[in-house]
């Protein structure tokens, strides 16, 4: 049976495919079958590469906006930890005051 592991790609790899796509005129799946990475995985560079060079759809993020948001997502659920540990202490401080 085969690993259901996800393999990584170096950015350097993921570039030069793309790039070779794009210089080759060769269709996705060509290329990808030369380098045996899955059709899918290319497919996804090289939409993420048109779309960080502005020439996706309107609403599609780029990767440095992708990484921003998983930043932001990260710091928002360590606020929300931190207020709950808040609110908690706050509720037991309370209850030591009515006594």
């Amino acid at each position: 049976m085969g690993s259901n592991r996800t393999k990584r790609y170096a950015a350097e790899f993921k570039q030069d495919a793309v790039a070779l796509v794009e210089a080759t005129g060769r269709t996705v799946t060509e290329v990808a079958r030369e380098l045996e990475v899955s059709p899918e995985s290319l497919r996804a560079w090289y939409k993420q590469t048109r779309v960080d060079r502005g020439e996706g759809r309107p609403g599609e993020l780029t990767s440095a906006e992708r990484e921003e948001l998983k930043q932001l997502r990260k710091v928002a659920a360590e606020q929300a930890r931190t207020i709950e540990v808040l609110r908690k202490a706050a509720v037991f401080f309370a209850k030591e005051n009515d006594r």
